[in-house]
């Protein structure tokens, strides 16, 4: 009887189900068929053996990795990056979606969101190219306007801790325009008819945004963060490795475990290490969106992700 009607249910939601099939195939191949990969982080890869036939070494890989004596210094900055990037990120498209949805001229608004999604569309080796043609020492903008007011020149690809300011500011330049689209369209979800009673009632803009717009997005903000969370423990390589590139005086503050384990396997060639590195990520990354969903689980259920 269960299986008719699991047949029947089939049978019925069937363009549903095709429509969801290329997703399904897509994470598969993608995201769970890998997994097998991570006997990689035990091994001592050659390409002889191959991924099943290398040689076991246990825990080396891990070792040599906590051994380099980076491991703490790239695990702190990609953690605290990514916080900084969570906080950020989230204040300031919150803040634009509710200028927008505040405004009347929807001229305005269309052309406000279409510049501000642009830099999204942007590739991070062109963003390195403008991050080099303003912090240039000889020739970048930055150095040119302080020699314009006689100041003189800084070398900015020498201070490790400008670098910190400067890639939360490209990062959140880069994604304002995307994060403001998904909490513009949880602010267009809420009652209209909400807003208009607590006018009627005397309520001004700064109230209603207070009372009735936040208390609302707080759903879709919990949503948001608790998925940025669960990649806490990952570094956007892209943007650092563009940006950074092989500066060694800026790895202290700028390092990622991402761009050390890339640096790491080109140098050395050890694909073990780095898939260690990568399945260390992985569990702590896993153990972190636990734990903050349980924590959100107890407080508000409803707002948790599983």
């Amino acid at each position: 009887m269960e299986n008719t009607s699991f047949l029947h249910k089939v049978k019925k939601n069937k363009t549903l189900l095709l429509m969801l099939l290329p997703a399904v195939l897509f994470f598969f191949i993608f995201s769970y068929l890998p997994i097998a990969g991570i006997v990689v982080a035990f091994k001592s890869y050659n390409f002889k053996g191959g991924i099943f036939g290398s040689p076991w070494v246990g825990l080396d890989n891990f070792k040599f990795f906590f051994m380099s004596g980076q491991a703490f210094i790239v695990t702190r900055n990609t953690v605290l990056y990514n916080l900084a990037f969570i906080f950020v990120n989230t204040v300031l498209q919150i803040a634009m979606a509710i200028f927008l949805s505040e405004i009347k001229n929807k001229y305005f608004k269309k052309i406000t969101q279409s510049l501000m999604f642009l830099p999204y569309f942007i590739s991070w080796v062109i963003v390195g190219v403008i991050s080099y043609n303003i912090f240039s020492f000889e020739h970048g903008t930055f150095n040119s306007v302080l020699k314009f007011f006689h100041i003189a020149a800084i070398d900015m690809y020498s201070k490790p801790l400008a670098w910190i300011v400067i890639i939360i500011i490209f990062c959140a330049w880069q994604g304002l325009g995307y994060g403001t689209v998904l909490y513009l369209a949880a602010i267009m979800g809420i009652d209209t008819e909400i807003y208009e009673a607590a006018e009627i009632d005397g309520a001004n803009i700064f109230e209603r945004i207070r009372y009735i717009t936040l208390p609302s997005l707080v759903p879709t903000i919990t949503i948001l963060t608790l998925l940025a969370v669960g990649t806490i423990f990952r570094g956007n390589f892209d943007m650092f490795y563009q940006i950074i590139g092989n500066n060694g005086t800026l790895f202290n503050a700028t390092d990622v475990i991402d761009t050390f384990t890339v640096r790491a396997l080109l140098q050395t060639n050890e694909v073990g290490m780095a898939a260690a590195a990568g399945l260390y990520q992985s569990v702590f990354c896993f153990i972190t969106i636990m734990v903050v969903n349980t924590a959100v689980k107890k407080h508000d259920e409803d707002n948790a992700l599983f």
